[in-house]
């Protein structure tokens, strides 16, 4: 079961941010999924998809690379780097690239992600936009 959960962190972050594989989420997604530490928890594949495309459309270049994960039973934590370039018209400064940190922990249960708890830097990432002024030198 280990080495199934890295699997399957590993093919969502490749398939769906990386290939832009949509049909992933249907694929790795149990349908009563909760994901949580986005901007509102989601719930299954039909709530994660309006997410997913919004951030893609936002940044139509993003990469997630899985720096490393670790694996206990079926619990992964995947620590990880995004990149990628603002589109045009998305608001906040177009074209700006972007590189920012997280971590997500998932369940996985029967080769599907059922739970997910997810904490990334979108401070940083809207600092970064000129969305929300970069914090004083201490």
């Amino acid at each position: 079961m280990a080495t199934r959960a890295d699997a399957v962190i590993r093919e969502w972050f490749e398939h769906l941010w990386n290939q832009k594989r949509e049909d992933t989420i249907d694929r790795l997604l149990a349908p009563g999924a909760t994901v949580d530490g986005l901007p509102a928890p989601i719930r299954g594949p039909e709530g994660f998809k309006p997410f997913y495309r919004a951030f893609r459309d936002a940044f139509p270049d993003i990469r997630v690379e899985v720096v490393r994960t670790i694996t206990e039973g079926n619990m992964v934590a995947a620590h990880c780097q995004v990149t990628g370039r603002r589109a045009p018209d998305a608001g906040g400064a177009p074209g700006a690239p972007v590189e920012f940190w997280g971590m997500v922990i998932v369940r996985v249960d029967d080769g599907k992600i059922a739970e997910a708890w997810n904490s990334f830097d979108f401070l940083g990432l809207y600092q970064q936009l000129g969305l929300m002024p970069a914090a004083p030198a201490l």
